[in-house]
């Protein structure tokens, strides 16, 4: 790693020359290869208080207490131990999660991982391990990454566990999700994730991070927290670039700027 740290420094110059550095969003140019303009930095909605005791849901602003919890948490407690989201879905985290995740851009995972791991607690004395949501076969082939695995990578590189690329796997093939209600997603991914079976014992009793670029619904993480906690992992915290805020958004505020939420700090 020192090795490939060294030529990256050394290239960069040269790399930056060939290819300008630009931002991924608005093609604004910027000063390295790996962040966002200072517009597009200060768009970016990033989770803030109050937020929900168990998934960190934003709050009302009149919300108060350090254990307020959410109507989608009161009704139905989740299994995970947290969701740790870099920012809320909005215009520019599409545009990047969209790039990255169809485009091809998989140079954004660094930086996306990076603002990720901003969000996550420091679990000290804890064996961690670190899983990314599968892709089937079929739709890995025809991508050619795992966008989830990408992401998963660079948080081990950073220090917050051990990669375990393989942990889950999908068992059968998948619709697209996208458009369907949570119940329909729910009932199509019954039975489509499991752990592999050569993984069971190793994650026995870990601490583990469950990585997706983006949550929207929940079913999909819901299926990969349930698998883990059935192999014996102690506990599930999910990390993700972007969650969807819809039903649990107090009524009147958009998506993209819930209360709770903070614009990123002008720094790039």
């Amino acid at each position: 790693m020192p090795l490939v740290s060294t030529l990256r420094q050394t290239f960069a110059p040269v790399v930056d020359f060939v290819y300008p550095p630009r931002c991924p969003v608005c093609g604004t140019a910027i000063g390295n290869q790996a962040g966002l303009c200072l517009d597009c930095w200060s768009e970016l909605a990033i989770p803030g208080e109050p937020a929900c005791a168990t998934c960190q849901r934003p709050l009302p602003v009149e919300t108060v207490g350090a254990e307020a919890r959410c109507a989608p948490c009161l009704a139905a407690p989740p299994r995970h131990a947290g969701i740790h989201a870099a920012t809320i879905y909005g215009a520019i985290s599409r545009k990047i999660i969209l790039a990255f995740k169809h485009g091809g851009r998989i140079a954004h995972a660094g930086m996306m991982a990076r603002l990720i791991a901003a969000r996550l607690p420091v679990m000290e004395g804890e064996h961690t391990v670190i899983v990314p949501v599968p892709l089937h076969r079929w739709r890995l082939w025809r991508r050619g990454y795992n966008q989830a695995a990408l992401l998963a990578a660079e948080l081990a590189k950073a220090g917050r566990g051990t990669l375990m690329v393989d942990a889950l796997v999908r068992t059968r093939g998948t619709p697209s999700l996208g458009g369907l209600g949570r119940n329909a997603r729910t009932r199509a991914l019954l039975g489509a994730i499991a752990v592999h079976p050569r993984r069971r014992s190793a994650l026995a009793g870990k601490s583990v991070i469950l990585v997706d670029d983006v949550v929207t619904s929940g079913a999909t993480s819901d299926a990969c927290v349930r698998a883990l906690l059935q192999a014996g992992a102690s506990s599930v915290r999910i990390a993700c670039f972007a969650r969807v805020i819809d039903e649990g958004s107090p009524k009147g505020v958009s998506k993209e700027q819930a209360p709770g939420t903070a614009k990123a700090p002008g720094a790039a």
